[in-house]
């Protein structure tokens, strides 16, 4: 580590910190603003990437709960100039031992193992800083944003039929939080608390860890202490592919979003129509996870890209229940990454006096379809990173972000259920930040912003 947020800017914890950095800092682009600007400062007060990331996603768990809470898991993509590929972070909501059982099965929480995980790798400050912008959102309350609100309504009588999420969720006169209500969450401000303080394992192993699964068993969550424990986040190669003179790492299985978006990516012809679906090859590849071909690995994947013979599916049930979004500093580090719940909000309930939503298992529920891609010139310099949501189409609508930010364009965009989120520097970083741009999809709630200005 070289210096904690607090050291670079001279700051403790608890105080503000000024901005160390001037001129162009990176760009940050996601689902939702109030996380977006959250990574903003991160990277202006000298963080680099993966510090920034790490606390979008944590602010994530106070600004949209919907879809990534600390219950929730999900997978990220990261990269550094000297990387030839990168790394993937795996952490992929978990079953737990007694979902059979369990009256609303709940994943086991994954998000603060794997963002820590990625963290760890790629970050430059201690973890327990980028937790403190998360803590304070929650303890002072955030306004209810669009894609929030959204969520809120989608799902609002059986939020509302519930003491606990109605006590979060609610506006006090029978309905849930509408956009730019005041939304405070003091109990999970609580476990962030903790979490600072004691670190995050302190939710897996600790004092935390007790009260999470007593509460979410109470919930009808059905997870325990061993659950907790023996639940791990992995670090794994990513998948690889090189197109046009640029090189492109894609989050591998289980992460299989991965794979449909660089099948559909090297299908697409100038104008960026695909022959291929993502969507068709992720059906395949899950139709073969069966029998003696269960343990198909990321190197299985791998080959069945070089070989140019995809498996293909039929359709994939939708899930809206996931965020995405993508980080850059000034050197062109990059994450980028996909988070979900499994269900919007999970299974509905919160773990008692943690505050946390309860992510949804896996068990009863379609599989997560998580995708992330970076493209970079060699290991050398950054070019492009993309990513989205929207479950069964979030593979192709990846793709056709991608084609656009290693062109240094702005998709056409129309109908469709997928959000993509991409950054483009088509100079490639580091090298010349005036040519780079985040793009968010017009048709969601998200931000695109840098350190200049916004789009």
């Amino acid at each position: 580590m070289t210096c904690s947020l607090a050291a670079c800017g001279g700051k403790g914890p608890e105080q503000p910190v000024h901005p160390v950095v001037t001129g162009f800092v990176g760009e940050v682009v996601a689902d939702e603003p109030q996380a977006a600007l959250v990574a903003r400062d991160v990277l202006a007060q000298g963080g680099n990437a993966a510090d920034a990331a790490a606390a979008l996603g944590m602010a994530l768990s106070v600004t949209l709960p919907s879809r990534a809470s600390l219950g929730a898991g999900g997978a990220c993509l990261a990269w550094r100039p000297g990387d030839a590929q990168g790394q993937a972070f795996l952490f992929l909501p978990h079953a737990g031992q007694a979902d059979a059982q369990a009256d609303r099965p709940a994943a086991v929480p994954m998000l603060a193992r794997g963002l820590y995980m990625m963290q760890l790798r790629y970050g430059s400050v201690d973890f327990a800083d980028v937790i403190v912008p998360a803590r304070n959102l929650a303890m002072d309350g955030v306004p209810v944003g669009g894609l929030l609100a959204s969520d809120l309504a989608a799902v609002q009588a059986p939020l509302l039929a519930d003491e606990k999420t109605r006590s979060i969720f609610s506006n006090g006169s029978g309905r849930v939080l509408a956009a730019n209500d005041l939304m405070v969450q003091t109990r999970l401000a609580g476990a962030l608390e903790r979490m600072r303080i004691a670190g995050v394992g302190d939710l897996y192993t600790g004092a935390l860890a007790q009260s999470f699964t007593q509460a979410a068993q109470a919930a009808g969550g059905g997870l325990t202490t061993a659950d907790m424990r023996g639940s791990l986040a992995s670090a794994e190669q990513p998948l690889t592919l090189r197109s046009d003179g640029v090189d492109i790492s894609f989050l591998p299985p289980p992460a299989d979003g991965g794979l449909g978006t660089a099948a559909a990516y090297l299908s697409m012809d100038g104008h960026g129509h695909a022959s291929v679906r993502g969507e068709s090859v992720v059906a395949g590849w899950r139709a073969r996870q069966t029998g003696k071909n269960a343990a198909m690995s990321g190197a299985d994947a791998q080959a069945l890209l070089e070989s140019g013979h995809m498996p293909s599916g039929s359709a994939l049930p939708p899930l809206p229940a996931s965020t995405s979004f993508v980080v850059t500093d000034r050197e062109g580090e990059t994450v980028s990454c996909g988070l979900t719940m499994n269900n919007l909000f999970g299974t509905g309930r919160v773990a008692g006096s943690t505050g946390i939503m309860l992510g949804a298992s896996p068990v009863r529920r379609p599989l997560p379809l998580l995708t992330a891609a970076i493209a970079h010139q060699g290991a050398a310099r950054f070019r492009a990173a993309a990513t989205a949501s929207g479950q069964n189409v979030a593979a192709d609508t990846a793709a056709v972000a991608l084609r656009a930010a290693v062109a240094g364009q702005r998709p056409e965009v129309t109908d469709g259920a997928g959000r993509a989120n991409f950054v483009s520097c088509l100079a490639g970083l580091p090298g010349d930040s005036g040519q780079c741009f985040g793009w968010t999809d017009p048709r969601g709630s998200g931000l695109a912003v840098s350190s200049s200005h916004t789009k």
